[in-house]
């Protein structure tokens, strides 16, 4: 569906067209609990979206910076979907996920020496969660 320019689309059922959110309602719960933001104010769901618009999102630890391109009031391909917005945030940073220890089979329990190099890398680890 390629509307005309005049046309409007309810944010959240622009939201559900381009694949920011799996469901609908999803979408207009987001809205509802201010995870969404329309040129930086906080918005209802049933606002109207036209092209030129900003939208802020927050969703799972990340915030996108979408520029409306183009209107959809479906649910497209994500390949159409994705030319249908302009994301303006920087890219995810992805953290390391440190290696777990792994004893050989049959090895036994660990040793005093073991247990105190397990509970070090531990710590550690934890305080790397902390910075």
């Amino acid at each position: 569906m390629t509307p005309t320019a005049s046309a409007k689309v309810r944010l959240d059922a622009w939201l559900w067209s381009v694949r920011i959110y799996k469901t609908r309602s999803e979408a207009t719960a987001a809205v509802r609990a201010g995870h969404v933001r329309l040129n930086g104010n906080p918005v209802k769901a049933a606002q109207a979206v036209v092209i030129g618009d900003r939208i802020r999102v927050r969703k799972a630890g990340h915030e996108f910076d979408l520029e409306v391109t183009q209107l959809l009031s479906k649910r497209v391909s994500a390949q159409v979907a994705r030319a249908a917005y302009v994301d303006h945030a920087p890219p995810r940073v992805r953290t390391a996920i440190p290696m777990v220890p792994v004893r050989d089979r049959g090895a036994g329990r660990p040793t005093k020496k073991d247990r105190r190099e397990l509970d070090r890398l531990k710590s550690s680890w934890a305080q790397v969660d902390e910075d």
